[in-house]
């Protein structure tokens, strides 16, 4: 039955959002379309991460720390993922251009990225 929210969660958005009245609607600003593209990015991510949960074998502190990286590091993802939306924009047209959220997207991700580095090298000499 989870199996089952899962899979709406990640196919939902696309479903629902992937035309006229969202997407491809010429009448929202890009960085509306910005948060749109985040939104279903977050819900696909959401929801194959929750179906890799329920099906994956027992629990170990390995899989312990992929989850926790991977659940991390989604929101930043997906916000990143936001810019290859048709028609999307990080900001505002009255706040100029570029992405000002990789000031913190980024060294989200490369801090995770470090944690989860040492701590699976930490994890395998605890194996040795």
């Amino acid at each position: 039955m989870i199996s089952l929210t899962s899979l709406v969660t990640a196919v939902g958005p696309y479903r629902a959002d992937w035309n006229e009245t969202h997407v491809f609607n010429p009448a929202w600003p890009p960085h509306a379309k910005f948060h749109n593209g985040q939104t279903m990015s977050l819900g696909l991510a959401l929801g194959v991460t929750s179906l890799w949960q329920l099906w994956r074998a027992p629990g170990s502190a390995r899989a312990s720390l992929d989850a926790g990286a991977v659940l991390a590091s989604l929101y930043w993802l997906t916000q990143i993922s936001a810019l290859a939306y048709p028609g999307s924009k990080a900001v505002d047209p009255d706040r100029g251009e570029g992405f000002p959220q990789a000031k913190v997207a980024f060294p989200a991700l490369a801090v995770t990225a470090l944690g989860y580095v040492l701590e699976r090298r930490r994890l395998a000499a605890a194996v040795s």
